[in-house]
């Protein structure tokens, strides 16, 4: 059975429903497995406990875009 982990931040329920069938679908389409057999694990992450460039990202130069893209 194939597993998918996805790292990345706090989403909320619209949002993991739609990552979660969007996920399995293209993992799906790829294989030929069916649907039900494609597991995907969310780990969640606060924006707080990611780094980039050597700086936590909510002090980092890149804070802003990722706020945009956020928002």
């Amino acid at each position: 059975m194939p597993m998918i982990h996805f790292d990345g931040p706090t989403l909320s329920i619209d949002q993991k429903r739609s990552l979660i069938h969007g996920m399995s679908q293209a993992a799906s389409m790829a294989t030929g497995l069916p649907m039900p057999s494609i597991t995907v694990v969310l780990d969640e992450h606060e924006f707080s406990n990611m780094g980039i460039g050597g700086d936590v990202l909510t002090e980092s130069p890149y804070w802003d875009k990722v706020k945009e893209i956020k928002d």
